[in-house]
């Protein structure tokens, strides 16, 4: 299954690591039933263990009805069966340790599935309602939901609250099939450490938390006032609390977190990267950030200031499962990214995006701290803007058809060029363009080029050259439109985002560029290297 590769720093791998991102429904079909599961993983192992990430990520791959691709769990013990079993888990988490990658899940504490035992049994009456946000109706006959909190889907309408025959409402917000948690409850405190301790135990390195600081809510749940401090269901004290107990169970098993926490404020912020609380946290600053050398820099500062204070690594990531991808976001006019802003027949010039995308690996790899890459990156797969009537995904229907929703950066990947659906193995649950082989990860393998061999090239270099990963990073002084650093050991990494060819800094050795340099030895636009001086 290929050869395992010593781990770097084993006490801190976390502070340094390339985790990858796996989205199992798409990422390889191993029975040929069009979706994506735990025994295609296993058989790409050694393309993972190759291609030199450190860490899997797992999006949910729990029994769920699948309401939001996964992220409505109906039982955290048991594998959904579309993707295995839980033995086949376990040998999966088992077989990559053995190849020197850790594994990391996904918990999805703010809400369960509407088919959870213990919504079902609240829907019947039972005492379980008090583990979600059950309330009476407002006006006359209670005919209106009980406030006017917005959906966390951006740009849905749809109210977060859902009646029951019987008068109740019960607040969701996301979809009517994710009803939320009441943190309150001593009982969804308890079940969530044994959850935990159930993967620590079953060999998992670390958690990533889906919606991190959505959990607690205003007991008296009022409507949402724009700027209210504190808000009545984001960013609360209480969550603190809650992730102090989670992490007094991580340490026991030496295990990690790794949260999604989608925040302005730079100090609140960082108050969940205490050293009691969780390891790390999603940098969306830099996910979302335009191809702009200025904006770029201020995300960098900005990131790296306010993970200063509590001591905890950054994180660089360019788009992942819910994110526009980053061949296409380049390509755009409009190179940030925006919920609200997604629309269809968004004009992108591929080749440019491309060229970009490949500058922002480097990049990204030579920043301080730890990097994740979304399944396909690799590949320089672009978004697929699918056929309405192939879309999936809650966020297109729950904006009335507006909003292209996730979907296209979810497309099965392409493995083997000349094979039926690009190797992926039975058709797929979403359909691949007509050009996807040409992405295909055999195709790319073999070419010098392409962008898999990049990363592969980037990631090799990352282990073993000196200066990468966790450490100090000072800017020098360049050109304007260009970001120009050192890291440690004399390792430097520039970036050209203007609009002409600029010179190199001194250096004794050219270790890695996105593009090759001019005939002068000039570093064109769009494009970046490594360096050592």
């Amino acid at each position: 299954m290929g050869q395992p590769r010593p781990a770097r720093n084993q006490s801190a791998w976390w502070r340094s690591a390339v985790i990858y991102q796996v989205y199992v429904r798409s990422f390889a079909d191993g029975d040929g039933d069009g979706t994506g599961d735990l025994a295609g993983v296993r058989a790409r192992l050694p393309y993972l263990a190759e291609l030199g990430v450190d860490a899997l990520w797992f999006n949910p791959w729990y029994l769920s009805p699948l309401a939001d691709g996964g992220y409505d769990v109906a039982d955290y013990r048991t594998i959904d069966p579309a993707f295995g079993t839980l033995a086949e888990a376990e040998k999966l988490i088992a077989e990559a340790r053995e190849l020197g990658i850790r594994t990391l899940v996904d918990i999805v504490p703010n809400h369960v599935s509407d088919q959870h035992p213990w919504f079902r049994a609240a829907l019947a009456g039972g005492p379980e309602r008090e583990l979600f946000h059950f309330r009476p109706g407002r006006g006359e006959h209670g005919e209106l939901p009980p406030n006017d909190w917005p959906s966390q889907f951006a740009g849905s309408t749809e109210p977060v609250w859902t009646r029951l025959p019987d008068g109740d409402w019960y607040l969701h917000l996301f979809t009517p099939q994710q009803p939320d948690l009441n943190w309150d409850h001593p009982a969804v405190r308890r079940e969530h450490e044994e959850i935990l301790r159930f993967w620590f135990e079953r060999g998992v390195a670390g958690v990533r938390i889906d919606s991190a600081a959505l959990l607690a809510k205003d007991p008296d749940l009022p409507d949402y006032v724009e700027g209210r401090d504190p808000n009545p269901y984001v960013d609360r004290d209480e969550l603190h609390d809650i992730y102090r107990s989670w992490r007094e169970v991580a340490d026991a098993y030496d295990g990690i977190f790794v949260g999604e926490v989608w925040l302005p404020d730079s100090e609140r912020f960082a108050r969940y990267l205490r050293p009691d609380e969780l390891h790390t946290a999603f940098n969306f600053s830099f996910l979302s950030c335009p191809w702009d050398a200025d904006r770029l820099r201020t995300s960098i500062d900005e990131t790296l200031a306010e993970h200063a204070p509590v001591g905890a690594p950054a994180t660089w990531v360019l788009c992942n499962h819910d994110v526009t991808r980053t061949v296409t976001r380049y390509g755009r006019a409009d190179t940030g990214f925006d919920f609200t802003a997604k629309a269809f027949g968004t004009p992108t010039d591929l080749a440019l995006g491309t060229r970009r995308a490949r500058a922002a690996a480097l990049l990204s790899l030579a920043l301080p701290g730890a990097v994740y890459v979304y399944q396909g990156e690799e590949l320089g797969l672009p978004e697929v803007e699918l056929p309405r009537e192939s879309i999936q995904d809650p966020m297109y229907t729950r904006s009335g058809g507006t909003d292209p929703g996730r979907d296209g950066c979810r497309v099965p990947l392409p493995w083997t060029a000349a094979e039926e659906h690009a190797g992926f193995g039975g058709e797929p649950w979403l359909p691949q363009p007509a050009d996807w082989p040409a992405y295909a990860a055999d195709r790319q393998a073999d070419d010098p080029a392409s962008m898999l061999s990049l990363y592969r090239a980037a990631l090799r270099l990352r282990r073993d050259e000196a200066g990468f990963g966790d450490g100090p990073l000072d800017w020098l002084p360049a050109p304007e439109g260009v970001l120009a650093f050192t890291r440690a050991d004399g390792l430097l990494c520039v970036v050209n985002l203007s609009d002409g060819p600029v010179g190199l800094p001194g250096h004794s050795r050219l270790l890695l560029h996105s593009a090759p340099l001019t005939a002068d030895g000039l570093l064109p636009p769009d494009t970046a290297v490594w360096l050592r001086a």
